[in-house]
């Protein structure tokens, strides 16, 4: 292991409440996973009481998404899922992609941006069904910091703390992916533990072969120019395509998303007060269905 693996390798092994590893391990269960990633806020926190984020890994995809959609070659699959645990209902939303597709991805052997700068942030992994599994994710999880540390020595500037990268690498790809963010969003995701961007970075570099500079607080990265060159001619490609991407990926959300009606009528009962009742035909036709639903919640709160 490289200096970076390690570094994951220690990271992925946070500890988490027994509830959200039974969710971890049910989801694997019911998708046929052989790994599963647990991410976002709750893996700061341990509040079980909004959306629990996961990924789960699997080792082929079905064919049934492809023969229905015709986008299989959109990845993630994003579904919702309830799970009881000790008579508390914990609620996910899961992203399911194979490994391989995984593996390619967070080595940025696509266009898009979305996976790699997801995994260059915490992450844990909860189950892996081998030891070669967890290796392929730990190895996987790398290949994100290396990717996004390649690209934020390109689109930082010439010289900075080591949080002027990450500002940078982080604002420039919600440009890229079409994300609808907060201003200072970005930011956030480093108040929380700035000092593991710290130390990531440099190791990154220095595995990456990325050659720099450290004095007082200030990185100067000095890549050789055929690799500027190449990163950034990367990076062009990611920004020509990018909004395409995302869009497509949204528009294949709409019309896949498993356990769509669900998940919206329980984001609309917890941040209005107003219930839904889930019929089998909102269940079936979320996009459908939503017209009218959005029409009640309007009568309901015309004073």
């Amino acid at each position: 292991m490289n200096d970076v693996q390690r570094f994951i390798a220690d990271e992925m092994t946070v500890e988490v409440s027994p509830a959200i590893e039974t969710v971890g391990r049910t989801l694997a269960a019911r998708l046929n996973g052989i790994a599963v990633l647990f991410y976002g806020s709750s893996l700061r926190t341990g509040d079980l009481e909004g959306v629990l984020d996961f990924y789960v890994l699997i080792d082929r995809p079905s064919g049934t998404l492809l023969r229905r959609t015709g986008m299989r070659w959109l990845w993630p699959d994003v579904s919702f899922h309830e799970v009881t645990v000790d008579s508390q209902v914990l609620r996910a939303k899961v992203a399911t992609m194979p490994i391989e597709t995984f593996e390619l991805a967070t080595r940025g052997s696509f266009v898009d941006t979305t996976i790699w700068a997801r995994f260059v942030q915490p992450a844990g992994l909860l189950w892996a069904a081998t030891a070669a599994v967890e290796r392929r994710v730990i190895d996987a999880v790398s290949e994100a910091v290396f990717t996004a540390a390649r690209f934020a020595a390109v689109l930082g500037p010439k010289q900075g703390s080591v949080r002027d990268y990450w500002l940078a690498l982080f604002r420039e790809t919600y440009c890229t992916e079409m994300r609808v963010e907060p201003p200072g969003r970005e930011q956030q995701i480093l108040v929380y533990d700035p000092g593991r961007y710290d130390r990531l970075l440099p190791l990154a570099w220095d595995s990456a072969g990325i050659d720099y500079t450290l004095s007082d607080g200030i990185i100067t990265p000095r890549l050789r120019f055929d690799m500027l060159r190449s990163i950034t001619q990367a990076w062009l490609a990611r920004v020509r395509v990018g909004k395409a991407l995302n869009l497509a990926r949204l528009v294949k959300a709409t019309f896949t998303f498993d356990g769509a009606a669900r998940y919206g009528l329980w984001k609309l009962q917890r941040h209005t007060g107003i219930e839904v009742a889930l019929t089998p035909w909102r269940e079936r036709h979320p996009v459908l269905a939503a017209p009218g639903v959005l029409w009640r919640v309007l009568r309901t709160q015309t004073p």
